[in-house]
């Protein structure tokens, strides 16, 4: 057994959370640990080989257990703040800049709509052209020309404020422990001590600490389970990751901690419970909230926003787009693995549910990558910045759809606080034995006829969709329901009939497999933790499957 004991001298540890930056971040995740200890590292003269070795050493081990004390999140207060290098350019740099970037992206759509939608070398070109416009080094190197206005509005009286703000806790105990079943040999222990005894923060830099190898490990209060929550750990070549990322950022350009998801439970919580069944769809959410004006588009028109919603954030994303992302191989075919779905989410279940669309979700399931992760960030925060440029809160976005479809929506800074009860991750998670399709599900095999032909054949069409809808609850990693019920009404209040829905088709070239739409009932036998879709629309809001206890109606 080998442990690193990390004392915080203040009894307060100030870092956001990954996926939230208004939330503090609590217990401390292992890759944060690690790469506090590889900066220290590396901010030597000359970095020891032997300690390099037990870093690598460190990152090949399994996911570590977690001894970390309660914690009381303290309130967190919104600071404005002078921006510190925006200011040296000049408006009108900016100005041209966003205008061409406009112009670039615009060229690149009409570019893909002559291509049938294909990804061209000129598309990647403008792309590439785009991002290069969004760098702002560019111009700050050529700041000397600043004129006298600019120049004054370099004092800090003169300067921008953005808004900015540090979550933190407050511990009860500040000694947290990260332990590992594994024993290093002399060398690597002495190594790894003596590097733990310079590091001096964990987080924000007033979250002072005190490092040192553990001469004993507590009882774990986090150990790692499939069907806890993301934290972000460490695996074989993140020291690598690490010293590739800042050779890109040169710790002056914006930058991500790479890390691998890790899920962790906590004892308490493993004791109380047994865990959840999870699908391989489950993950993190961002909401966007329709404004008042554009909440009169009705669940039918799922699909259609979707594809607009990903064609929105792909156009801000890298190019090429990674396969997490895109769900496509780089030769096109589709991938097999989960990738980032867009989800629409209808106001139903509730007595006076009506089906309309209320905003959209980007679920990112747990197993994405963190480079993935990121990339799905940063472009919502290019296209917010091409909207707005940097100002505190999340600005009005709008998809463009149709000949006429216009929607406007609010990224909601802390998904879980927002004031609808549709847009709230929590209501789509469960756990629950009992899920019902908010959404009709696309089957992925085509039954048959459901509706026409005689008794017999009717029935063996809906035998057939009910084993396809076993089959989409086997690929997302779910066991074989205990109970299947398939319907063309709904089973959820104010959710619209499968035969409302235009036909769903899939695949490209001219003949596109059409999908057979049903709302399903779905019983499993033991509780099942959300989010979950089903089925072969699952990425683009179809088969959006909604928590019911068990013993009260369909409709509860």
């Amino acid at each position: 057994m080998f442990g690193i004991e990390v004392n915080f001298l203040t009894g307060r540890f100030a870092a956001a959370a990954h996926h939230d930056r208004s939330q503090a971040e609590w217990p401390p995740h292992p890759a944060r640990l690690f790469s506090a200890l590889v900066a220290t590292w590396a901010d030597c003269d000359q970095p020891d080989r032997t300690e390099r070795a037990a870093l690598e050493w460190l990152e090949a081990q399994q996911a570590p257990a977690i001894s970390a004390p309660p914690a009381d999140e303290r309130k967190t207060v919104v600071h404005f703040v002078p921006v510190n290098d925006a200011a040296v350019i000049p408006a009108s740099s900016y100005e041209k800049r966003s205008r061409k970037i406009d112009d670039l992206l615009r060229e690149r759509e009409e570019v893909l709509a002559a291509a049938g939608g294909k990804e061209t070398a000129r598309a990647r070109t403008l792309l590439n052209q785009a991002a290069k416009q969004r760098d702002v080094s560019g111009i700050v190197s050529q700041a000397g020309n600043t004129n006298p206005d600019e120049a004054r509005s370099l004092l800090p009286e003169g300067r921008n404020r953005q808004a900015r703000q540090w979550p933190s806790v407050t511990l009860r105990n500040p000694r947290v422990v990260f332990s590992w079943e594994a024993e290093p040999g002399e060398a690597i222990r002495a190594a790894l001590d003596g590097l733990l005894k310079r590091v001096s923060k964990l987080g924000h830099s007033s979250s002072l600490v005190s490092c040192r190898v553990a001469a004993d490990a507590p009882a774990p209060s986090h150990l790692p389970d499939p069907r806890g929550e993301v934290l972000r750990g460490v695996g074989k070549g993140q020291l690598a990751a690490l010293e590739s990322e800042y050779a890109r950022h040169q710790g002056c350009k914006t930058r991500s901690l790479p890390y691998r998801a890790v899920r962790y439970r906590t004892v308490d919580e493993k004791r109380r419970a047994p865990a959840a069944l999870s699908p391989n769809t489950a993950g993190d959410w961002l909401v966007f909230e329709f404004t008042p004006r554009s909440r009169k588009l009705p669940a039918t028109r799922t699909a259609e926003i979707a594809l607009a919603m990903r064609a929105a954030l792909f156009s801000y994303a890298p190019d090429p787009l990674p396969r997490g992302l895109s769900g496509h191989r780089a030769d096109g075919s589709p991938s097999p693995d989960p990738h980032v779905a867009f989800l629409p989410l209808p106001y139903v279940g509730y007595e006076h549910a009506d089906g309309r669309l209320l905003g959209i979700a980007v679920s990112i399931p747990n197993s994405l990558d963190s480079s993935t992760r990121d990339s799905v960030f940063r472009a919502v925060g290019l296209w917010e910045r091409a909207v707005a440029g940097d100002g505190g809160s999340p600005p009005e976005l709008h998809l463009t759809f149709g000949k006429k479809g216009r929607l406007g929506m609010i990224r909601a800074a802390r998904p879980g606080a927002v004031a609808l009860e549709t847009l709230k991750p929590q209501r789509w998670r469960g756990p629950s034995r009992r899920w019902v399709s908010a959404t009709p599900m696309a089957l992925p095999a085509h039954p048959g006829p459901l509706a026409k032909g005689t008794a017999a054949a009717r029935a063996k069409a809906w035998a057939r969709a009910e084993g396809a809808a076993a089959a989409a609850c086997r690929h997302v990693g779910l066991p074989e329901p205990e109970k299947i019920t398939l319907s063309l009404t709904p089973f959820a209040k104010g959710a619209r009939p499968a035969p409302d829905y235009p036909p769903f088709r899939q695949g490209r070239g001219a003949n596109p497999v059409a999908r057979r739409l049903v709302h399903a009932s779905i019983v499993f036998s033991e509780a099942a933790e959300g989010p979950l879709m089903l089925g072969a629309g699952r990425f683009l809001g179809l088969g959006l499957m909604r928590p019911v206890p068990m013993g009260k109606g369909d409709d509860a």
